[in-house]
């Protein structure tokens, strides 16, 4: 049994990785299978096609395909890189975001280990659901979850080390595996994510992009310290 009890509009930082750390993203047919898979299985109705299918494209699902989807959670912003992932996600229904998060992770990882010819687990147990309690951590959130990818081109950045801010948004602006280039203008995943809700929080992409840079010099990492994990 989760200790957490999730409400239908409460919002919740989800992440995971690996078991032992292990890569579950080893290339591009990966970060595709599983942004498919955010589409797919966002929704109350079971998941029609949960095999692999080519997705090379911006978006990850065809709307006319599913005209009576019904989204049981709102994802409002993610993150990928190779062996970890960050969810911003909004309940929608009663125990949508658990029923989400098990069809994502069951269907992902049966993807992993067939097309791998391994068995076993991929993830490192239970995926961590951080609720979000106050307006600060809520603020603060999205940039670092749109900042993560940064420790594949800006190790240090935590401790600030970043010489040139330039090269650093424009591999941010171009790091595919992210909801931020949609937040910054750039059409990647629209049909993921409900831009509506952070939009009117963090403003439309000009403005968004200049409150990222600044976060980015003068972020305090005390407003989410619960964002890692252990």
């Amino acid at each position: 049994m989760r200790k957490e009890k999730f409400i239908n509009g409460g919002i919740y930082h989800i992440l995971n990785r690996g078991v032992d750390r292990r890569d579950i993203f080893l290339d591009d047919e990966d970060y595709f299978r599983f942004i498919h898979d955010l589409y797919e299985f966002n929704d109350e109705a079971p998941a029609s096609n949960i095999y692999y299918r080519q997705f090379q494209s911006y978006d990850a699902g065809n709307r006319k395909d599913r005209p009576n989807r019904k989204c049981i959670v709102d994802i409002l912003s993610f993150s990928l890189i190779p062996n970890h992932f960050h969810l911003l996600i909004r309940q929608k229904q009663d125990n949508g975001v658990q029923n989400f998060m098990k069809k994502l992770g069951t269907g992902y990882a049966n993807y992993f280990n067939n097309k791998n010819e391994r068995a076993g687990v991929l993830f490192q147990g239970r995926f961590k659901a951080v609720p979000i309690k106050s307006d600060q951590h809520l603020l603060h959130l999205p940039y670092y979850i749109h900042l993560n990818p940064l420790d594949l081109y800006e190790p240090k950045w935590r401790e600030r080390e970043i010489k040139d801010y330039k090269k650093v948004m424009k591999f941010l602006e171009t790091y595919h595996w992210s909801s931020l280039p949609d937040y910054l203008g750039i059409k990647n995943f629209p049909s993921i994510i409900n831009k509506n809700f952070l939009t009117e929080l963090i403003g439309e992409p000009l403005e968004y992009k200049k409150s990222l840079i600044d976060w980015l010099k003068d972020f305090d990492l005390d407003y989410i310290s619960d964002a890692t994990l252990e």
